[in-house]
C-alpha cells in the first residue's frame, strides 16, 4: 500500500507539498516524489486540486476463512506465584470483546508448579485455561515461551489475542505475532469488537495528537497489547470454566537463552495503585508552590505524580510521571496542578473515578475530562487549601 502520483494530471502546483505534515513529498527531476518519511495520513490525496494522487490498490489481498479463527486468547503472566494484575483487566475486556461475537475467553499459562495459580481464574468467568506446566518453563526466556503460544494459537485457533503490555508481554507479543506475519497494535487504550470479528485498536498516534484506529482485517490473529489500568478489571463469578493441563514432552522447549543467576530486582512503589493523586504539571514553575503542594499531597494521604517536563527537569523519578511514556493509573480522586491536559498524558489518567483540574487557561483540553474544572492560578488555590487544612502555608 503506498501513495501514487499520476505525473500526466500533475502540474507542480505544490499544494501536497505544502500541506504534507511529514515533509514526504518533495520534487525530483521535475516530478513530485514520495520519500520514505510519508505516514500514509492522505492528506496529500484530499488536497490535490487536480486529482493526481490516489492510493495503491492491493488487487490481491490475503483471503482468510475468519470463521474458523474462534474466542478470545488472553496470556497469563505471572511471577513469584503472583498473577500479574494486568491479566484481570484483560480478562474483564475479553469477556466484553467475547459477547459481542457470542464466542469464549481462554487463558494461556506458561510455568512451573502453576496449576493451583491458574485455578484463580475460573473465579473470574474465564472458559478455559491452557496451562504448560514443565520444569523448563519456570523462568521467562522470549525464545522457549514462544514456542509455547506458538503451539497454543495453533491449536488454539483464536480469533484475537491479548496480552499485557509489561516488559515480558512486550518481548513476548511481537515475536507471536511476527510468527504468524499478523499485525500488532501495542499500548491500546480502547478495544472494540465489530460482529464480524475485526477488532478494533485504539491508541495515541504521531506523539498523541490523534488517537488511531486500527484493523487487522486480512490476517488472524489479532494481536493487541495493553497497559495496566487502562481498562476495568473483571468481576468475580461463580466458576463454570476448566483447567486443561497441556502435554509438553513432545514439544521443543530448548532455548539460546541460558540462565546463569536469577536475582530478585527490588520492588520500586509506583503510583499505579494509589487510590487519591496530585498531579503537578508544567504550568506550576514556582519551586515554593511546588513545595507547597507536596505538602499538601502529605496532608490528604495522596502520592505525587507528575507530567514529563517534570521528569525531564529532574525534579521527579520517570516511577512518578502519567502517560503514554510514563504510568497508567485509575485512582479514585486525581487532583492535577497546571496540567494542560495532552493526550499523551490524558491517556494514562482519563478512567479516574474523579478528575478535579486546576488551570489559569479555561480553555485547557484537561477540563474537558475534567469532573470539577477550577480557572485558576495553582499557587493562590494551593495556598487556601492548605489554610483549610492546617491553618499554614508551606
Amino acid at each position: 500500500m503506498g501513495i501514487i502520483i499520476d505525473h500526466s494530471k500533475c502540474v507542480l502546483c505544490k499544494a501536497c507539498i505544502n500541506k504534507c505534515p511529514f515533509n514526504a513529498l518533495e520534487i525530483k527531476d521535475d516530478k513530485v516524489e514520495v520519500n520514505a518519511g510519508c505516514k500514509m495520513c492522505r492528506i496529500c490525496i484530499k488536497t490535490c486540486p487536480f486529482k493526481a494522487i490516489s492510493e495503491e490498490v492491493i488487487i490481491n489481498k490475503p483471503s482468510i476463512d475468519k470463521d474458523s479463527w474462534r474466542d478470545i486468547l488472553v496470556y497469563l503472566e505471572h511471577d513469584n506465584n503472583t498473577i500479574h494484575p494486568v491479566t484481570y483487566e484483560l480478562i474483564g475486556k475479553a469477556k466484553e470483546l467475547a459477547s459481542v461475537i457470542d464466542q469464549k475467553v481462554h487463558c494461556l499459562m506458561i510455568g512451573h508448579d502453576i496449576k493451583e495459580l491458574a485455578e484463580e481464574l475460573l473465579n473470574y468467568g474465564v472458559d478455559e485455561v491452557d496451562v504448560y506446566d514443565d520444569e523448563r518453563l519456570a523462568y521467562f526466556r522470549s525464545d522457549v515461551y514462544k514456542k509455547v503460544f506458538v503451539d497454543c494459537i495453533d491449536r488454539r485457533r483464536p480469533n484475537t489475542v491479548l496480552v499485557g503490555a509489561t516488559v515480558s508481554g512486550r518481548s513476548l507479543a511481537p515475536r507471536v505475532a511476527a510468527y504468524y506475519k499478523t499485525g500488532l497494535t501495542a499500548d491500546c487504550t480502547i478495544l472494540e469488537m465489530r460482529e464480524n470479528t475485526d477488532l478494533v485498536q485504539i491508541r495515541p498516534a504521531f506523539g498523541g495528537n490523534i488517537m488511531a484506529q486500527i484493523l487487522n482485517t486480512d490476517h488472524r490473529p489479532q494481536f493487541a497489547t495493553v497497559r495496566y489500568k487502562v481498562m476495568d478489571k473483571a468481576k468475580k463469578e461463580v466458576p463454570h470454566g476448566k483447567i486443561n493441563m497441556i502435554d509438553t514432552k513432545d514439544l521443543d522447549l530448548s532455548s539460546k537463552i541460558e540462565i546463569l543467576k536469577v536475582i530478585d530486582k527490588p520492588q520500586i512503589e509506583g503510583i499505579e495503585d494509589a487510590e487519591v493523586l496530585v498531579t503537578i504539571g508544567r504550568g506550576v514553575k514556582d519551586e515554593k508552590t511546588i513545595l507547597k503542594i507536596e505538602k499538601f499531597a502529605e496532608l490528604i494521604g495522596a502520592e505525587i505524580s507528575c507530567t514529563r517536563p517534570l521528569v525531564e527537569s529532574g525534579r521527579y523519578s520517570v516511577y512518578k510521571q502519567i502517560g503514554l511514556s510514563g504510568r497508567s493509573v485509575k485512582p479514585k480522586l486525581i487532583i492535577t496542578f497546571g496540567v494542560s491536559g495532552a493526550i499523551q498524558y490524558t491517556a494514562g489518567m482519563k478512567n479516574s473515578e474523579m478528575i478535579i483540574a486546576i488551570n489559569t487557561d479555561k480553555d485547557a483540553p484537561i477540563f474537558d475530562i475534567a469532573n470539577v474544572a477550577i480557572v485558576a492560578d495553582a499557587g493562590e488555590v494551593i495556598d487556601r487549601l492548605l489554610k483549610k487544612l492546617g491553618g499554614q502555608d508551606a
